[in-house]
Formats: C-alpha cells, sequence, structure tokens
C-alpha cells in the first residue's frame, strides 16, 4: 500500500495558544476539540493540522519531550502570487507568528517568506516566479 499522509501533528506547549493561534489567527476550522488534542481542517487536498499538548505526544511515542532549535521540518504553503505571499505572512504576524525572514524575492526566481508559529514550528510562504 502507498504511503499517505492523512494528519501532522504538532507537539505544543500551550495548547489553547496554538488553537487560537491556527483557528482564529490563520482561519482554520476546528474539527475536533478535546483537553489535549485539537484537530484542524487545513482544506481541501491538505492533511489535517493535530495539536496536541508535546509532553502527551512525547510520552505517546516514547521519546523525551526535550528539543530546540531546527527539527528538520518545515510546512510550505504555496499561493499564486507575491501578493498573496505577503497577504498570508502579515495574517501570521497578526496571529501572533514571529518572523523568521521576510518575504522577498528568491534566487530560484520566486518570491517567499518564513515565519513561525507559537512553538517554533516554521511555515514557509511561497509563489512561483
Amino acid at each position: 500500500m502507498p504511503l499517505q499522509m492523512s494528519a501532522v501533528m504538532l507537539g505544543v506547549g500551550d495548547l489553547a495558544r496554538s488553537k487560537k493561534f491556527y483557528a482564529e489567527g490563520l482561519g482554520c476550522s476546528v474539527d475536533k476539540d478535546f483537553p489535549n488534542f485539537v484537530s484542524l481542517s487545513l482544506g481541501d487536498g491538505s492533511p489535517d493540522l493535530a495539536l496536541y499538548e508535546r509532553e502527551a505526544a512525547a510520552k505517546d511515542a516514547g521519546v523525551p519531550a526535550e528539543g530546540s532549535g531546527f527539527t528538520g521540518i518545515s510546512f510550505h504553503y504555496i499561493v499564486g502570487s507575491h501578493e498573496a505571499v505577503d497577504e498570508a505572512m502579515n495574517s501570521a504576524i497578526a496571529a501572533g507568528a514571529g518572523v523568521v525572514r521576510a518575504a522577498a524575492a528568491a534566487q530560484w526566481g520566486g518570491y517567499s517568506g518564513y515565519f513561525s508559529d507559537p512553538d517554533g514550528y516554521l511555515w514557509k510562504v511561497t509563489s512561483p516566479a
């Protein structure tokens, strides 16, 4: 059976803060809302985004919860124009995101920028040339 991704789970430090960031700030719809777990819809064609308390997620996986720096993963949001990149970046910043790299022309011809969510997860917003 080929590999499919149904959901991306983020271990977060403050579930209420992250839920507010993604639902209210970035407009994701909440599908499930439990005391230690929230599932959000990212729209048609995208996997769900699951938020789980970091300690509980680590325990579930059987690994330590500590970790810092670049985790080796970033999430990419591809939009249709430079203006849409700026709009997405501005929406994320208004919701509480940190600017990791301001949107600018990329060496490969497109336009992109990075923001981080309240737990430091990286999101790249990009448009083709």
